[in-house]
């Protein structure tokens, strides 16, 4: 079923260019016609030379095989122009559509796939079957309608012959099937071990100071080799299973060509057939042999094919984020920040309950600390208040509306978040602070780049805002891009805020210039904070202690340090841990 739906979606996406492949039909169909109608001449001319017909008919038959040489020539060049064309547009459009499914599937299907295997599928798999496309077009759709052209000329010249080829030919179809099925199992195989392949060299890249820091690049060697032998070894297998097909249809069809050579030759001595009608029958017979050929090396070449086809359908084909509900405007709605969590349940596998029953009201405006020990659900809270994953129970409430009744669009756009981890993109220090605003003013992104503490550092780079940053931004300092981060929240003011351990990964000079800025930011605005320096958070209006996904303390410091519970041993034992570091 999977296999019929492959193929439809791909027939599907080809109607959509009815110029192109209205054009490859009607070119197929000339360079085949024009194929078949040569033999004929030449047939005829044989018959004018035993029989001595006129001159002038012979010349007339030369004059007319050059012409049907000459125009089929012109087919044959303009006709993989067609298909190129097509195959090319198609395999675009293709790209394209994967990718930006990509971008609207939820994070709980992307954080089951691999970086490396996702990539391998836009990349190896399309170019793959981008190929075998062609292939197909280029030999299987003039094999076959060389095939059917060939039988109609034969049985219009013997119908016994005919019968012979008909039941003798199915024997080479029933190799080619027999491997065929043994190599689609191979190709599979080579598709995911490339995936898995790329999904390590992904890893290791990535990763290549911290390999290098363990000395562990010993085993990621050893990992590699074992990838890439595995990869090797289903890689052989398929190309050996696939080879094995056009050997074995080739001797099948030579069988076939002699035998209708020894029974032509019979019937000629009987004086039921003509040395030119031989001729002929034996050119039809090497032109409908000849496909058997070809199709035989495509049948093997389209199971690879269908699996690329298959693994990128496999993305297509998943659910969207959607919506739901109604949705409400907020562009021109005021937003006042109020946050609302009402008896939300929330797991990431069926089995396991992460967060339950919480229950939370942050008025408008508050600051929120959010503490706990590692997996105790801080972030996963954060995630859910974004919408990054929906809540199995309950709701949360943005100005007592349910945050599900917004466009996600609409809604993020009410939050600005700085994280632990910034991200940079390749591209002038002006178009990473204008990221989330491309069409940003000169004057707002250096405004908000003085807001941010960042405009002192910029204007000390090569090129100051037009400086170009590559790799991530690693010629900037951590601090540095951090307070990048920050610049591009000042750009666009938002109602909520959420920072989460914006300041752990940077030195002290620099935090001090991140501190000033957040506090600016975080004025009147509703803000989540997320820290695990706990004298970070000291001043919040609000600190939500979390334990196992729940809720065990809430209050301000004072009121938890009193409490002398979680939160006070939190406090306790980082005291004890700076005093003993001091020393």
């Amino acid at each position: 079923m999977k296999l019929k739906t492959n193929v439809g979606q791909l027939l599907t996406r080809m109607l959509r260019q009815p110029v192109q492949l209205s054009a490859i039909l009607l070119g197929s169909v000339g360079q085949v016609s024009l194929s078949v109608y040569l033999p004929v001449l030449l047939g005829q001319a044989v018959d004018a030379v035993l029989l001595g017909e006129n001159e002038d008919v012979f010349v007339q038959l030369l004059l007319t095989m050059a012409l049907v040489i000459v125009i089929n020539t012109i087919f044959q060049f303009f006709l993989p122009i067609f298909v190129n064309q097509l195959i090319f547009r198609l395999m675009n459009e293709l790209r394209e559509e994967v990718y930006e499914k990509i971008h609207a599937l939820p994070l709980s299907y992307l954080d089951r796939q691999s970086i490396g295997d996702i990539v391998a599928r836009i990349a190896s798999d399309s170019e793959q079957l981008s190929n075998g496309l062609i292939m197909i077009f280029s030999q299987l759709l003039l094999g076959l309608l060389t095939i059917f052209l060939t039988i109609f000329s034969m049985a219009r010249l013997d119908i016994v012959m005919v019968m012979l080829v008909v039941v003798l030919t199915p024997l080479s179809l029933l190799a080619t099937r027999f491997i065929a099925k043994k190599s689609y199992r191979y190709y599979q195989k080579q598709t995911e071990s490339r995936g898995q392949q790329t999904k390590l060299l992904e890893e290791s890249i990535r990763q290549l100071s911290l390999i290098q820091t363990f000395n562990a690049q010993e085993q990621f060697l050893k990992r590699f080799e074992v990838s890439n032998q595995t990869y090797a070894s289903y890689s052989q297998a398929a190309i050996f299973a696939s080879s094995t097909s056009n050997p074995m249809t080739r001797f099948i069809n030579a069988l076939i060509y002699a035998l209708l050579a020894g029974l032509g030759a019979m019937r000629i001595i009987a004086g039921t057939f003509t040395v030119g009608e031989l001729t002929i029958f034996l050119n039809y017979a090497n032109q409908y042999t000849k496909p058997f050929n070809d199709i035989s090396s495509i049948l093997t070449e389209l199971q690879s094919v269908l699996v690329c086809a298959e693994r990128l359908f496999e993305i297509i084909d998943q659910e969207a984020i959607e919506e739901g509900g109604e949705v409400e405007e907020l562009i021109d709605k005021e937003v006042h920040g109020q946050i609302q969590f009402e008896g939300v349940d929330f797991s990431y596998h069926p089995q396991q309950l992460l967060i339950e029953n919480l229950t939370i009201n942050v008025p408008a405006g508050a600051r929120v600390a959010i503490v706990g020990p590692t997996g105790a659900g801080k972030s996963t809270l954060i995630n859910l208040l974004m919408r990054f994953y929906e809540v199995n129970k309950g709701q949360i409430l943005l100005d007592e509306v349910p945050i599900s009744r917004y466009s996600r669009e609409e809604f993020r756009q009410q939050i600005g978040m700085v994280l632990q981890e910034t991200w940079i993109k390749t591209g002038t220090i002006h178009e990473n602070i204008a990221y989330g605003y491309p069409g940003a003013t000169r004057e707002k992104v250096i405004e908000a780049a003085k807001a941010a503490n960042a405009d002192f550092f910029i204007r000390q780079l090569p090129q100051a805002y037009d400086t170009k940053l590559t790799d991530g931004g690693a010629s900037l300092s951590q601090g540095q891009r951090q307070l990048l981060s920050i610049s591009r929240i000042f750009l666009h003011l938002p109602r909520i805020l959420i920072l989460d351990e914006a300041t752990s990964s940077i030195d002290t000079r620099t935090e001090i210039l991140v501190q000033q800025a957040l506090e600016r930011l975080m004025q009147g605005r509703t803000s989540f904070i997320i820290a695990h320096r706990l004298s970070t958070i000291q001043t919040a209006d609000m600190i939500l202690v979390m334990v196992a996904g729940r809720i065990v303390e809430q209050g301000n410091h004072e009121q938890l340090m009193q409490a002398k519970g979680v939160y006070y041993q939190m406090q306790t034992s980082q005291r004890y841990a700076r005093t003993e570091r001091a020393k």
